[in-house]
């Protein structure tokens, strides 16, 4: 701690920012194994379940836009606190669940509990650290970003063959519970100067206007938007493409995620060792070209090879190796101009990320084959990203940071 024991180091800003990062991933894709045996459970339909991640993406997305001006105007650890007790609640409705409408409720709702981590892990180090040093935090907390969905489905894996679904609720339970107690004990206040105006409606909204009309926010939030939005959406799709296409069981799809979870766990330990020698931002081209021979390859071996675990994960893994490089500057770049909004930013960033994943998942709903999904859809939607940021960087006009 510093002398004033106002704020908090470098190490517990990244591990609680780790933390509390890691609780919406984690949440989204802990059951992603128990989809197909929740439709036996509920006796419905493939879409029906697939429409419990879709609640949570959905709930998880729109509360961003709240929970980080709340940060701004009461502070970051109460905010923290009520949304986490939000969490809590929803995940013993989840755990008891009797219908899949009831799942849909209880999952929407643990989406907006959930919501606060992404948002208020970022806003605590804006509010300590820029450049460099933001960089460096940023990638441990984009390890845990990914990492979350990544490891989670193993874990998922496992516990769905030994108990059953319900448990896996029950890990998110206690994951929330630790979790919370970590910020009561741990947690201290970084926001300087907390005030209500910033729920005022005029003042909510031109925040938010502020940010989407400054390309500065735009370019990188959208690159963070398609990357990790497509990380997300083939949480929904992996499920139904390895257990029902190659045929593995619940368990041995939970292992298969480990090629995706050790592949970022690879990229996050080399651009940690890079950012010491290298700015940030010269990291995201070579990021960039490894997005799109991953795309080139997903889509080519899901159009002309039968599917195995190979072909479906190697694409993923090179994706994810790519993305670690991509993170902390987009990170960085997208909030460092906004120090008076801090938590607007956040919460814009995470609604553009999870709001991604939103139009991607209900985009291969529609189309109703995974694996077209697979083929077409995922592997387009990096390269959509990587044409949006090109666009946004070519203009020179440069509007003025909010005051």
């Amino acid at each position: 701690m510093t002398a004033n024991g106002s704020i908090m180091t470098a190490r517990r800003t990244s591990l609680l920012g780790a933390g509390l990062v890691a609780i919406g991933p984690i949440s989204m894709a802990l059951y992603t194994p128990a989809m197909p045996a929740l439709v036996e459970a509920f006796g419905t339909s493939d879409s029906a379940v697939k429409l419990t991640l879709t609640a949570y993406f959905a709930g998880f997305a729109f509360a961003q836009l709240i929970c980080g001006p709340f940060s701004d105007a009461y502070g970051r650890k109460p905010v923290t606190l009520a949304f986490l007790t939000l969490y809590l609640i929803s995940s013993v409705l989840a755990t008891f669940a009797p219908t899949v409408e009831f799942m849909v409720f209880a999952r929407a709702l643990q989406g907006v509990g959930a919501a606060v981590g992404i948002s208020v892990s970022r806003a605590i180090v804006r509010d300590q650290f820029t450049g460099q040093a933001s960089a460096k935090i940023m990638n441990t907390i984009a390890m845990m970003l990914a990492l979350g969905p990544a490891v989670s489905p193993t874990i998922g894996g496992f516990v769905l063959e030994l108990f059953g679904w319900r448990e896996i609720f029950w890990c998110m339970l206690i994951y929330g519970a630790v979790l919370m107690a970590a910020v009561v004990l741990y947690q201290v206040e970084t926001n300087p100067n907390p005030g209500k105006h910033h729920l005022n409606p005029s003042r909510f909204v031109s925040n938010y206007l502020t940010l989407l009309k400054d390309r500065r926010f735009l370019a990188p939030s959208i690159l963070i938007g398609c990357g990790l939005g497509n990380l997300y959406a083939l949480a929904t799709v992996l499920p139904f493409v390895l257990i029902y296409e190659v045929g593995l069981s619940p368990s041995a799809f939970g292992m298969s995620m480990i090629i995706q979870s050790g592949s970022f766990i690879a990229g996050t330990i080399v651009t940690g060792r890079l950012l010491k020698i290298v700015e940030a931002h010269r990291l995201v081209p070579f990021g960039l070209v490894l997005w799109v021979i991953a795309s080139a390859l997903m889509s080519f071996l899901a159009l002309t090879q039968e599917p195995t675990v190979a072909t479906v994960m190697g694409p993923v893994a090179l994706f994810v190796f790519g993305l670690a490089f991509v993170l902390p500057a987009c990170f960085t770049d997208a909030m460092a101009p906004f120090p008076q909004i801090a938590g607007a930013a956040s919460s814009m960033v995470g609604f553009m990320q999870f709001g991604g994943g939103i139009v991607a998942s209900l985009i291969v709903a529609a189309v109703g084959v995974p694996m077209l999904g697979l083929a077409v859809i995922l592997p387009l939607m990096p390269i959509v990203g990587i044409v949006l940021n090109l666009v946004l960087k070519s203009h020179s006009s440069q509007p003025a940071a909010a005051e």
